[in-house]
């Protein structure tokens, strides 16, 4: 393939980033042409394609600093912003620091709101339906602490895949609520059917059940969810849905519409790019009266979603950035991103699934999986053994990653490359599994 088909120009991305985080002097972004981020067309070209283009993604790579002396594979903490992005996040942060109060009270308002118009436009959402937070945790803990339709003797639902925070609070509701705590146990390598059917099965086993936690995509191993249709099965038998998906947004390139949801969290600091400190909140319209406004907050009618959290004083220059992280993340494409990534993982997974030491853990299948995915030895489940094997692949392969203890079958070691990793990397975690043997 002729990868300078598919090429981004450097000078047209950095006039397109200057120009929508221009900061004029009380930090309005200026948009006042449309940004030029946008792929240059072809009639040869696909994501998927495109995916397998190493000179394409080398050209992205550039736009991003590198970690030296290692080759990172976990970048489900955080994302790393762009040059672009961090740039623009700099001039945003002296230009708040030199302005000040002056600046936060009488223009940060404004701003924020068309941050939070951006966010929505790229979530297909209501602006009214956005509520940006400091991170997805804030905007989760706060719709289940707020849920107001539970009583003593009622169940809440939430599975071993699902974040340990998130967990942690749902059991919390016991001792707050009354209730009994259910947690479904997922299969560690499994396709939307078998996931579907955990789901079924538990809300059978207890019909009890009033709210449950869902997650899009999995923390633990980088499973895809069957979002749509468990919340299909949870509405037949009266069960509300809080739908996880802080790492799902940028991961997969979707819409808020394709989950059929009322109330879910996001972070933009991990797959879209933005400064750390930028999440939101999600509340579809006419869906507010079960979730209590925070404390102290009032909202007689039960129409204004940003009563749900109280951000209290965060990092403005963070939020200032966000119309920049996302033209940036919308120049490489969400399909194309969605779909380099996939393309990465199924590099190592395929090949250590015909491993007999390695035991991988994800998606069987293309809707099931995303660019994250797990792995361990074979037989080797306790922390202690993940430990053991994320310190052997760091200090004697030179390749980071991250272990993951939140599974009921066990701990693992989470794989998660980005846009700016290569093949080549990724062959060399292949070589250091064979070696694991």
């Amino acid at each position: 393939m002729n990868s300078s088909k598919f090429s981004i120009s450097r000078r047209h991305l950095l006039t397109g980033v200057a120009t929508t985080a221009a900061i004029s002097s009380f930090g309005v972004a200026a948009e006042k042409q449309a940004s030029s981020f946008i792929l240059p067309k072809t009639t040869q070209g696909s994501a998927g394609r495109l995916a397998a283009d190493e000179a394409f993604w080398a050209e992205v790579a550039t736009y991003y600093d590198r970690t030296q002396g290692i080759v990172n594979l976990e970048h489900g903490y955080w994302g790393k912003m762009a040059k672009p992005v961090i740039e623009a996040y700099q001039r945003a942060t002296k230009m708040v620091n030199d302005q000040n109060s002056f600046y936060a009270r009488k223009h940060f308002p404004r701003d924020i709101r068309h941050a939070t118009s951006r966010v929505a436009q790229a979530l297909g959402a209501e602006e009214g339906e956005i509520v940006l937070t400091r991170n997805a945790t804030e905007a989760i803990h706060n719709l289940i602490r707020q849920y107001q339709g539970l009583s003593a003797g009622d169940a809440v639902l939430f599975a071993d895949s699902d974040y340990p925070s998130f967990k942690t609070t749902m059991k919390w509701l016991e001792q707050d609520q009354g209730v009994k705590s259910v947690e479904v146990i997922t299969p560690s390598l499994a396709d939307q059917q078998q996931l579907l059917q955990a789901y079924v099965s538990a809300f059978d086993k207890h019909p009890e059940i009033k709210l449950m936690l869902l997650t899009h995509v999995s923390n633990q191993h980088g499973l895809v969810f069957p979002v749509v249709e468990v919340v299909k099965e949870a509405k037949k038998r009266g069960i509300d849905v809080i739908c996880d998906c802080a790492q799902s947004w940028g991961l997969i390139d979707y819409k808020i519409s394709d989950l059929e949801v009322n109330w879910t969290g996001f972070n933009l600091h991990k797959w879209i790019g933005s400064p750390v400190g930028v999440g939101a909140l999600y509340m579809k319209t006419g869906s507010l009266n079960k979730i209590a406004p925070y404390p102290g907050e009032s909202d007689p009618d039960n129409s204004r979603a940003y009563t749900r959290v109280h951000t209290a004083t965060a990092n403005f220059a963070a939020f200032l950035t966000v119309p920049t992280a996302l033209d940036f993340h919308q120049a490489i494409g969400g399909e194309n991103k969605q779909a380099r990534l996939h393309y990465l993982r199924d590099l190592w997974f395929t090949e250590a699934q015909s491993m007999s030491h390695i035991e991988v853990l994800g998606g069987k299948d293309s809707m099931s999986s995303t660019g994250m995915s797990s792995f361990r030895l074979k037989g080797k489940t306790s922390i202690d053994d993940a430990n053991k094997l994320q310190q052997r692949l760091e200090n004697d392969f030179g390749i980071f990653t991250v272990i993951r203890k939140g599974l009921d079958s066990g701990a693992c070691v989470r794989i998660t490359p980005q846009v700016f990793t290569g093949a080549d990397e990724i062959q060399q975690l292949v070589d250091s599994l064979k070696k694991l043997a």
